[in-house]
């Protein structure tokens, strides 16, 4: 049976007959099961180990029956998809949501407007994958643009959703940078992606995947890459506090499934790229690019760095709207996850104090390299990317066909399409940037490098 009608099938000890036409709503008041609603957004790649990959294996499932089996108290799942964090903190508002995951924007709002509802108040217990510098969160234009720096979008209309990851990248680049007079229209970020192809927009700011979506479709080209900002970007998990006081078995559940899923992720990378993909719809190219090795680190503990990231974006989320003061510092517990830890025999000060991405390629991986040929079940690691230019200039001339190759930005490190890449040949090295302007402050720094295309960089990797 393949994985996402394997999904449709309950694996906890709650039978639901589907020609019976029992819902889970009656089918609780019945029989006194435990309902558990989940909230994720199967598009964006960060939250995928307590979302789309979680769903998919089935790892929540396995734990609730787990449970069920020693106590005789049974669960049933639901799972609701949302294309960003708002529409989650909403149903959590009205309390028919009980945990969710969303960037850390969305996450800061979602505890601003539940604290003053006891039933709803909301605390963050773990993250699900993170980037050191901010990266992945970017800004891209048409094609055909001629925007080339984030300064040409002076006095232009960009999309962005509002209060997202996306838009706060957007806000403090446009700030540094002293750029004045962007229009921004709130949007969700498929309707901001028909906007830029219409033309309606100049830009689209967005969180993962959609920047590296468009790209790859040939919709759009990177103008800014949010590690620019050199700022910590995450995205975690919520709960509501009165559903974790009455049901600590379904948090606990909960967490522990996320680990098996980061788990799973951080050791078969590629494998669990086909399940999102399959999954959420987006190609297995893309997803690769961010759960592939030096994209975004998944990793649940909560760090300090991530939790003074947290309290630094309060400042931007007042400036932006009707913003409720937050302790930070009490809406992040991880206790909970402390806890599970522990059942697992592991050390959680440890794991928090690390800073180093889980899954890297070998070697240096501030040059290492993938190239994934069609047809094959596991990619190939390349030293750097000189000599990745050359793997596919020789796979090529054997009739193999390159399904995607990855390098990291030369300028910031991270992971990028190779084919996307502005490429700057330096006497005998070939070197990747995820912008013009990235490309353009190295020639500018060293004399006698020049910028080339994808095809001439191939063309001369010999």
């Amino acid at each position: 049976m393949k994985r996402h009608a394997m999904r449709l099938i309950s694996i906890a000890a709650v039978v639901i007959t589907v020609v019976s036409g029992c819902s889970l709503e009656s089918l609780a008041q019945s029989s006194g099961v435990v309902n558990v609603v989940i909230g994720y957004q199967s598009k964006t790649i960060n939250t995928v180990t307590a979302g789309t990959l979680l769903r998919a294996q089935g790892y929540l499932e396995r734990r609730l029956a787990d449970i069920t089996t020693r106590t005789g108290t049974k669960y049933a799942v639901r799972w609701q998809d949302y294309d960003t964090g708002a529409p989650i903190t909403a149903q959590m508002l009205a309390e028919k949501i009980d945990i969710g995951s969303m960037g850390d924007y969305p996450m800061l709002i979602n505890g601003s407007k539940t604290q003053a509802n006891p039933l709803a108040r909301t605390e963050m217990v773990s993250v699900t994958g993170y980037n050191a510098k901010g990266a992945l969160n970017m800004v891209v234009v048409a094609p055909n643009s001629s925007a080339t720096a984030l300064t040409d979008l002076a006095g232009q209309r960009v999309s962005a959703s509002v209060g997202s990851a996306g838009h706060g990248t957007l806000a403090r680049a446009l700030d540094r940078a002293g750029i004045a007079g962007v229009d921004v229209l709130n949007q969700q970020p498929q309707i901001g992606a028909s906007a830029l192809e219409s033309g309606q927009v100049q830009a689209l700011s967005q969180f993962v995947a959609w920047p590296g979506l468009l790209v790859y479709q040939n919709k759009a080209k990177l103008l800014y890459d949010g590690a620019e900002l050199n700022l910590p970007t995450l995205h975690g998990v919520v709960v509501r506090r009165s559903y974790a006081a009455a049901h600590p078995e379904v948090l606990a559940a909960f967490l522990q499934a996320q680990l098996d899923a980061t788990d799973f992720l951080n050791a078969k990378p590629l494998q669990a790229a086909h399940i999102v993909a399959e999954a959420s719809g987006l190609p297995a190219e893309v997803v690769y690019l961010y759960n592939g090795p030096g994209g975004t680190s998944f990793d649940t503990t909560l760090k300090p760095a991530l939790v003074d990231a947290l309290k630094n974006d309060v400042p931007y989320l007042k400036s932006i709207g009707d913003f409720a003061d937050l302790d930070v510092s009490g809406f992040v517990q991880d206790e909970p996850l402390r806890a599970v830890f522990g059942a697992r025999g592991l050390d959680y000060g440890g794991w928090r104090a690390r800073t180093t991405n889980p899954s890297v390629l070998g070697g240096d991986p501030a040059l290492a390299s993938e190239l994934w040929l069609d047809g094959s079940g596991e990619t190939q690691t390349v030293a750097d990317p000189t000599a990745l230019l050359q793997a596919i200039r020789d796979a090529t001339a054997r009739g193999a066909k390159v399904r995607a190759a990855y390098v990291p930005d030369a300028e910031l490190g991270t992971r990028w399409f190779a084919d996307k890449a502005v490429w700057v040949r330096d006497h005998n090295d070939y070197r990747p940037f995820g912008t013009v302007a990235g490309a353009r402050r190295y020639t500018a720094a060293h004399p006698g490098s020049v910028s080339v295309n994808y095809q001439q960089a191939l063309g001369g990797s010999l």
